[in-house]
């Protein structure tokens, strides 16, 4: 370990530039120089000495270790799904927030669809794109704190990989595209500061306008870093900025010009943040006596096993939304008040990131479930390393190579998390490292031709199995198909993953993506879908979501009189997990919600009734 650290040295290859890098010449400035700070690219060869080497395969190895068990995890039945199908729909000619709910911008599903076309609309092919997605962040955030010495960006890229590897596993959500893309533009625009380079600016407005394309929920993180790497300089980046974020921004005007300027507000503006709200929000902060979102309540019924003393799941998500909201705030105003005592490039940095970290921090809000909050946590906790590196130095006057600094600035950060987050972190990360390595089984697959699905329930599983052949030998393709939850008056989560088995048959209706106060409302047209559809499947896998939300309430009944009025129950499986519906004349006069689980249905709280 010491000829680890010998080699990896923590002294910044730019010293200089920790003194005053503005005042340097581009010309006199190495290749070696940090990429963000001005130096060579990344590919130069003379960046990538023996020690550059070793530092970025050590950041690239421990991403990496899990991916293995991480390829062959459980799936999120309705998020991951829908990154696998909603690019077929596109590709289909169908349009988001017109022929199917969408509730984020269309660049990550222009992005997949293009990827499906090259390399195939299969579960291997979705989550290698989210890998790739998820090492853009890490490999951004070792290279922002690169010019804190390899020790530091070791660290950073490691505790990167902590947080961006285990909330969603390799899911390619629209959310880790988005930071990716932003990440990257923030470290063109602080290299184009440095550089002067209209090159770097427009190169970092292409970024920005793909990752608003992608979310453009992180507009507020995008402008207030953004403005603070170029206002200085605004005379020079404004026009090549604007004109790469028009440009980066492609996917956004074609959805508008095919959706409608209406229908894309309401779907990307008004349902997620108005509509819904209400029936995903989460207490802030989280309750310390329970864990409030359901699906983690679901994972912590069966904990995966962590050798370490820690505190309850619970108390931990409690203490991590307080350590989300300081570290956030004060990794900037630390900076500024380091930048304000010593200009320099470095510092500049810091602060100029720190206010992208912060500018996020309203994920966390929303919804502090541990995805949310590590969310969050991936950017500023990072960067914190630098910050406390930089504190330590300047405390101790080091202007010369010393380990310390950074060495101090990774165990803060490392400890931290082993208080706070030991269950979302670390034990997420030995659980898919285990499965990597072959230590322990592997989940429950679903298979039907080359589809496939991993659950992490046996009954799930089976009731999936039984009931795929009865439909495959009673539906044609071109059929049309609804998945649903049993009661559909509580449309809590969809399993989108049974569309992604059957992509023969067509989605029968704009809620393939089901959500509280959205699908359930009275008048939404759910009903109408369903009266035209030709086979449902329902599922009471959901029947025991309770969150302290609205969700619990149950909206309209017409949805459910739309079943008995027209279907027909085929079979049902696993006890009535699984429900199997064919369209009928006259209808069968039942509907899923009049057949109870194995799950107990969530009563109705007195205040919701």
């Amino acid at each position: 370990m010491q000829d680890l650290t010998d080699m990896l040295d923590a002294e910044p290859d730019h010293s200089s530039s920790a003194e005053g890098v503005d005042d340097t010449s581009a010309r006199q400035r190495s290749a070696r120089q940090p990429f963000v700070l001005g130096g060579g690219l990344v590919l130069d060869p003379r960046a990538w000495n023996r020690t550059n080497v070793v530092a970025f395969l050590l950041v690239f190895a421990f991403s990496m270790l899990p991916v293995r068990g991480l390829y062959r995890a459980p799936g999120s039945s309705m998020e991951e799904a829908f990154m696998i199908v909603f690019p077929r729909m596109l590709l289909d000619g169908k349009v988001p927030n017109v022929d199917f709910l969408h509730l984020y911008g269309p660049g990550s599903l222009h992005a997949l669809a293009g990827w499906y076309t090259v390399f195939g609309e299969t579960l291997e092919s979705q989550r290698t794109f989210g890998l790739l997605q998820n090492l853009a962040i890490i490999i951004a955030l070792y290279v922002l704190v690169r010019p804190w010495g390899r020790i530091a960006s070791v660290a950073a890229g490691c505790v990167a990989a902590l947080l961006v590897m285990t909330p969603i596993g390799l899911a390619a959500l629209a959310w880790h595209g988005a930071v990716a893309l932003a990440l990257w533009s923030v470290v063109f625009a602080i290299r184009a500061r440095i550089t002067g380079s209209i090159r770097s600016w427009a190169t970092s407005g292409l970024l920005a306008g793909l990752a608003l394309a992608f979310r453009p929920d992180i507009i507020i993180a995008i402008t207030i870093a953004v403005l603070a790497a170029g206002w200085v300089h605004r005379s020079v980046a404004l026009k090549p900025f604007l004109v790469g974020s028009v440009v980066g921004l492609v996917p956004m005007w074609i959805h508008l010009a095919i959706a409608g300027p209406v229908a894309t507000f309401e779907g990307i503006v008004i349902d997620p943040v108005v509509t819904l709200r209400p029936g995903r929000e989460l207490p802030s902060p989280p309750s310390f006596s329970e864990i409030d979102g359901a699906l983690q309540a679901i994972a912590e019924a069966v904990p995966p096993w962590y050798p370490l003393p820690a505190p309850a799941a619970n108390h931990q998500l409690f203490f991590w939304f307080f350590a989300v909201i300081i570290v956030a705030i004060a990794v900037p105003v630390l900076a500024w008040r380091l930048r304000r005592r010593r200009p320099s490039a470095a510092n500049d940095l810091l602060f100029i990131a720190g206010l992208f970290g912060l500018g996020i921090l309203p994920q966390a809000m929303q919804r502090p479930d541990s995805t949310h909050l590590a969310w969050v946590s991936m950017v500023s906790w990072p960067l914190l390393i630098a910050v406390i590196a930089q504190l330590v130095r300047e405390r101790r006057s080091e202007a010369g190579p010393s380990r310390r600094p950074a060495l101090t600035g990774a165990a803060a950060v490392i400890a931290l998390m082993l208080v706070v987050t030991p269950f979302y972190t670390f034990r997420y990360y030995a659980l898919h490292t285990r499965v990597a390595v072959g230590d322990l089984p592997l989940p429950f697959l679903v298979e039907r031709g080359d589809k496939k699905f991993w659950y992490g329930n046996p009954e799930v599983a089976n009731s999936l199995i039984a009931m795929m052949p009865v439909l495959d030998e009673l539906s044609d393709p071109g059929d049309t198909l609804i998945v649903g939850t049993a009661d559909l008056s509580r449309t809590v989560y969809s399993d989108v993953s049974i569309y992604f088995l059957f992509p023969e048959l067509e989605p029968g209706t704009y809620y393939v993506e089901m959500d509280p106060g959205l699908a359930d409302a009275e008048g939404s047209g759910l009903a109408e879908d369903i009266a035209q559809a030709d086979f449902l499947v329902l599922t009471n896998f959901w029947s025991g979501w309770l969150e302290p939300n609205t969700s619990t309430r149950r909206q309209s009944q017409e949805h459910n009189q739309a079943v008995r009025d027209n279907f027909c129950l085929v079979d049902t499986y696993e006890d009535n997990l699984l429900m199997l519906f064919e369209r009928c004349e006259g209808g069968g006069g039942i509907s899923g919600a009049d057949i109870d689980g194995i799950y107990p249905v969530v009563p109705v709280p007195e205040e919701l009734s």
